[in-house]
């Protein structure tokens, strides 16, 4: 008996593979009838975060520190503690948009990481039956890329975004980003671009700091997916940890590490000060009226 049912079995995966070869249906189609075993492969995160302090008051005593310095016065006090030239992003980062009057385009805050990668779809010539198809592919596709970090946004933060090498799109646009603003992001650094760059530049409610300072015009859907967000990432040459303290202005971008920020802080505070009295005193000589740049005694 137990050799006939066996038989019997046999028979009918037979029978059922000789159909599909006869009524000519897809390999892909004829494994899907064969139950297997599927493997997701466990992946491990060898970069750890780092833990700190991130109270009010830590935040707050460490902007207060930082407040209207420079970024070369933390690249100095950087360089005093043996950091010289960690956290300086290339050079090809650069401001969209500087304010020359009040600086507004300088900011100083706390980094939420984001890391994008390339899609993994592609549409192409009459790929939709209609107008509607794309449509439907554009609203799933940005899905696949939001802004998922933004719930975790604290004002005074920054967001720092790896666009993953995506050469045309623009995820930062005149919309979105005043939503960050709202929620108190008062900066954004990418080694991508943005878009929508000349609404960006007449509100200046935020600062926008990208890779040659341009437009990058596509949008997300068929472009890019959100990977992760407030993981490390490489940003500009740079190792960024969440949390980690950004200063943008017009010289480029740095990161300093969270666990030296007050040390750092302290040391080009002096080195701010040092600079401020001198050419307090350079102005004098030179005719030029003291302003906020320079300490007046």
């Amino acid at each position: 008996m137990y050799y006939l049912t066996r038989c019997k079995k046999c028979v009918s995966l037979i029978t059922i593979i000789l159909l599909i070869l006869i009524s000519g249906i897809p390999v892909t189609e004829a494994q899907k009838t064969i139950r297997r075993k599927l493997t997701t492969p466990k992946g491990v995160r060898l970069l750890n975060n780092k833990s700190f302090d991130d109270s009010e008051q830590a935040r707050k005593e460490i902007l207060d520190l930082y407040k209207d310095l420079r970024l070369t016065d933390v690249l100095d006090g950087m360089d005093l503690i043996g950091l010289q030239d960690i956290g300086l992003m290339n050079k090809d980062i650069r401001p969209l948009w500087r304010d020359v009057e009040k600086f507004s385009h300088r900011v100083t805050g706390f980094a939420i990481t984001v890391r994008h990668v390339p899609t993994d779809v592609r549409v192409g010539q009459n790929s939709f039956p209609n107008l509607e198809g794309f449509k439907k592919f554009k609203s799933q596709q940005y899905g696949r890329a939001p802004d998922a970090w933004l719930g975790t946004a604290k004002p005074g933060d920054i967001v720092v975004i790896d666009a993953g090498g995506i050469p045309e799109c623009g995820f930062i646009g005149s919309n979105n980003s005043l939503g960050w603003a709202e929620k108190g992001v008062v900066g954004v650094v990418t080694n991508g671009g943005a878009r929508d760059t000349d609404e960006i530049i007449k509100v200046k409610k935020i600062s926008v700091y990208c890779k040659n300072g341009y437009s990058t015009r596509g949008v997300r859907p068929g472009r890019l997916i959100a990977e992760s967000y407030n993981f490390p990432i490489s940003c500009a040459g740079v190792l960024v940890y969440p949390g980690d303290l950004v200063i943008a202005d017009g010289d480029g971008v740095l990161a300093v590490p969270r666990e030296h920020a007050l040390t750092v802080g302290k040391l080009a505070r002096e080195i701010n000060t040092g600079d401020e009295k001198s050419r307090a005193e350079r102005f004098k000589r030179l005719g030029i009226k003291l302003d906020e740049t320079v300490i007046v005694e």
